[in-house]
């Protein structure tokens, strides 16, 4: 019987709930798994809440420096003891009650699997207006629906919940390089691509349960456009990237003379587009504007 490892990078929250059902479908539906969490070096309050948990899963390890998004996940490779490798984030909410159980009949239909994508989803409307930013971006850009997944399988991958062999992820891993937020998913699942690896599609969403504020979001887009800046400086890396929507904007207008009217525009509007964007009730054409002047300036 193929037994699964559930592997959860844990940075600064509760991770109980989501552990509890977890557990809870493993032991009614007498799964072979096991549960991995290792903390990113999380504030102590988060630790302290979270060591209750040390006595119902299998391994609870604690870092003593964050070692970043890509690292993390390598590192489950020298604790996991299952052939395929489950990963969740740890703000993820179980939604289905057979949630593990749809992940292994797949694998038990298609047994060659290497990789599968189930997909993420979030809540029918934003908490608030703070909150509508990231929300509206979900909706519009991420929360996809399984047969749109399946048209751009590589594009359209994440990493918030899926399960791969693991033999798979010790031969391509996800690149150590680049430990701050942003585009690591795409990397990876690029990689993939160049083994000749397919991820398939599945509709088995797991909710984002934890929504930024629409300025911490900012934040952590300018995050995101800085470690794809760095990627693409890397000759060996850019290629691979050509297809993401952002990069291909870039590579159109980087050589025309619309480039340096963009960069004034961005200069004296950045301002303006920030403000808007923290609102939060906006076109997601203002973030793709607000992307692209930040890839500009930071490609410099």
């Amino acid at each position: 019987m193929m037994k699964l490892s559930i592997c959860i990078p844990v940075y600064n929250f509760d991770v109980r709930e989501l552990v509890f059902d977890l557990e809870k479908e493993i032991n009614s539906q007498e799964i072979d798994a096991e549960i991995i969490l290792i903390d990113d070096a999380s504030k102590e309050e988060f630790k302290q809440t979270n060591r209750e948990l040390q006595n119902i899963i299998h391994q609870f390890i604690f870092l003593e420096k964050n070692i970043g998004r890509s690292r993390i996940r390598n590192l489950f490779l020298d604790y996991s003891k299952g052939e395929y490798l489950l990963f969740l984030d740890c703000d993820g909410k179980i939604v289905g009650k057979n949630f593990l159980k749809n992940y292994i009949q797949f694998i038990q239909e298609y047994p060659d699997t290497e990789i599968i994508y189930g997909g993420r989803k979030v809540l029918g409307s934003a908490s608030d207006s703070d909150h509508y930013l990231r929300w509206k971006f979900a909706v519009e850009r991420e929360n996809l629906s399984v047969e749109l997944r399946r048209k751009n399988p590589y594009l359209s991958f994440q990493t918030n919940n899926f399960v791969i062999q693991k033999e798979v992820l010790r031969k391509v891993g996800f690149n150590p390089e680049f430990q701050k937020y942003g585009y690591e998913d795409l990397l990876f699942a690029m990689d993939l691509k160049a083994e000749h690896i397919k991820i398939n599609h599945i509709d088995n969403p797991i909710l984002n349960n934890d929504l930024e504020n629409n300025i911490i979001y900012l934040d952590k887009v300018e995050e995101s456009v800085e470690s794809l800046s760095h990627m693409l400086k890397d000759k060996t890396l850019n290629s691979k990237l050509a297809e993401v929507k952002l990069v291909k904007m870039y590579n159109k207008l980087k050589n025309t003379p619309f480039k340096a009217v963009l960069e004034s525009l961005f200069t004296i509007g950045e301002g303006n587009i920030k403000r808007r964007l923290s609102k939060g009730d906006v076109n997601l054409r203002y973030l793709d504007i607000y992307k692209l002047g930040l890839l500009f300036r930071k490609m410099k």
